[in-house]
């Protein structure tokens, strides 16, 4: 459905709500780009790793974040992360890089330069596509504060946890359930409670909690919210219109 979305949608939220899951799925549902903002974080998170500089040296991580290569893809139905040309996309998601990545997302410079990274390619992606969905944890806070619909992603910490087990074992990654909680409990603090940008709700967020929903009924909420801010073309909004008329 190439061109369906005009304009900016920015989700937000902690981790284990789905929302970069739905990020992808609504950007494809739609014709529209998909950024993963969060991925770009990871990146340099394990770009520090690799070199053996302390994620907690903000000096040192924020030099190596102006030095390395990042490439994130926009296309949904190719996701991507590559890190000085190589494949990343696996490596960023072990819980090596989930311990440190709240630390490298709290230095200001790193925020300040990516935040840069990330409007330019909304800019180009909707100038070249029409519309993106763009996932993360201050979008329409920070990244895209005009954004015309912004949608804050919520779920208890129970259910975040069991997502991200579930996510860890079908990629063949062991599991601990415990530790699993405990990270996202500990992560859902730092980033919230770092200076920099730390993870809120917009003020003119809706915000869902999709503990309860599937993926489909979290897709379908989306949509029909984009729908009610006029950011879908017509032929999408009439396909709405009957779908709910059967």
């Amino acid at each position: 459905m190439t061109g369906a979305l005009r304009g900016v949608v920015a989700l937000d939220g902690p981790s284990g709500t789905g929302k970069t899951t739905v990020a992808r799925k609504l950007a494809a549902n739609l014709g529209a780009g998909f950024l993963d903002t969060g991925a770009m974080y990871r990146v340099v998170t394990l770009a520090a790793l690799e070199a053996d500089v302390d994620p907690a040296d903000a000096a040192e991580v924020a030099s190596l974040a102006e030095r390395l290569r990042l490439d994130i893809a926009t296309d949904p139905s190719a996701p991507g992360a590559r890190l000085d040309g190589a494949d990343v996309g696996e490596s960023i998601r072990t819980a090596r890089v989930d311990a440190a990545v709240s630390a490298v997302s709290a230095v200001p410079e790193v925020r300040e330069l990516l935040v840069r990274r990330q409007r330019a390619i909304i800019a180009e992606t909707v100038e070249r596509v029409g519309g993106i969905v763009v996932d993360g944890r201050d979008i329409g806070t920070v990244v895209a504060p005009d954004a015309p619909l912004k949608v804050f992603l919520t779920a208890s910490s129970e259910v975040r946890a069991a997502r991200r087990g579930a996510q860890d074992t079908a990629a063949g990654r062991p599991v601990d359930q415990a530790a699993v909680l405990a990270s996202v409990r500990r992560r859902d603090e730092l980033d919230s409670s770092r200076a920099t940008s730390p993870l809120r709700a917009a003020d003119d967020a809706v915000e869902l909690d999709t503990s309860e929903l599937s993926i489909e009924q979290v897709l379908t909420a989306l949509t029909e919210l984009a729908g009610h801010r006029g950011l879908l073309d017509q032929d999408v909004r009439g396909a709405q219109a009957a779908e709910a008329c059967r």
